[in-house]
């Protein structure tokens, strides 16, 4: 399944979705199976979670059912039983593998505010240009240091949309990055400090980061919705 997180729910963490969906498949009276064992769970596996405070439009889960369903039956009525802004996008009948393993790679859109659009390409070309750009962050196993650059598949500046009104406005920089799946991970956090480092680029106010896509990549360096493998021909519901 893919699930969007949008708006203000872009806040809630991971732990909190997934408590959410598991009270939504009650509501909604899916036949989930559960685990073996002294504690059973619910069998729903999330593959590559994006961090809290991040919106996204391409978050994927697996549930194990007891008995077949209607996919797009199973969708709408869990994006029913779900607040808006934890939106069930797409489903289908998985046909073998790990949904994990086909992600490889995740798209990013980083709208910066106050920050010029000259000054953010100009922070691009030289993060592009560099060969490794080192940066630091606190992971669960302490402070790591790691290159950012070696992920980054491309990296751009989108033109900003001007206000339908025509008039002046606060600027807002638009990056778009595609960064593959590595260890440690490389997040769009990693990437601004990795701009901050190659060209000194220190965004005054917080930025609004979107994942657009995860999923394989194509050998033109597309990425693939990992679900497209288990289709029959057929979209399954999407609004």
């Amino acid at each position: 399944m893919r699930y969007a997180k949008r708006g203000p729910l872009r806040f809630t963490s991971h732990r909190d979705f997934a408590r959410a969906f598991e009270r939504a498949v009650r509501r909604a009276g899916v036949p989930v199976a559960y685990s073996q064992g002294f504690t059973p769970h619910p069998k729903i596996s999330y593959a590559s979670a994006a961090p809290t405070g991040v919106a996204s439009e391409a978050e994927y889960l697996e549930i194990g059912l007891q008995a077949p369903v209607d996919p797009a039956a199973l969708r709408a009525a869990l994006d029913a039983a779900l607040s808006p802004g934890l939106d069930v996008l797409d489903a289908v009948v998985g046909t073998g593998g790990s949904l994990a393993d086909r992600i490889e790679a995740s798209s990013w859109r980083v709208e910066l505010p106050e920050i010029d659009t000259a000054a953010l390409r100009a922070a691009v070309d030289a993060f592009a240009a560099a060969d490794e750009v080192q940066v630091e962050r606190m992971t669960k196993q302490g402070r790591r240091v790691f290159d950012a650059r070696n992920a980054v598949m491309s990296i751009d500046v989108v033109a900003p949309t001007p206000t339908p009104s025509g008039g002046p406005a606060v600027p807002c920089a638009i990056l778009e990055v595609v960064v593959r799946q590595v260890t440690p991970s490389v997040r769009p956090d990693d990437v601004l400090s990795g701009l901050r480092v190659v060209a000194g680029l220190e965004p005054p106010v917080p930025p609004r980061v979107t994942r657009l896509a995860q999923g394989t990549l194509t050998a033109q360096g597309e990425i693939v919705d990992p679900l497209d493998a288990d289709r029959d021909g057929a979209t399954i519901g999407e609004r």
